[in-house]
């Protein structure tokens, strides 16, 4: 989109020189995107401790073990060599 803006100089030419942009377009695309996003991470900010998720971590971090039947049966390996490990005698 074509628009006409009037920008003081100094200021342009400091965001281009900050930015490393070469053109004007790119400097004020850039930095209107730069304001959208840091303006979006500070709503974000001021939600801290005000959602409730309803998670409860604890539990959300515990991993449930294994059934120990459901395991592989191990295998000892010596000097370079695999062998099954004998069953147990019952």
């Amino acid at each position: 989109m074509r628009t006409t803006l009037d920008l003081p100089a100094p200021l342009l030419e400091e965001a281009q020189r900050l930015l490393g942009s070469k053109s004007k377009t790119d400097t004020v695309v850039l930095s209107l995107t730069e304001l959208v996003r840091r303006r979006r991470i500070d709503e974000l900010k001021s939600l801290a401790g005000h959602v409730d998720l309803g998670i409860d971590l604890g539990r959300s971090r515990r991993r449930p073990r294994p059934d120990r039947a459901a395991r592989a049966p191990v295998v000892a390996v010596k000097a370079g060599r695999e062998r099954a490990k004998p069953a147990a005698k019952p």
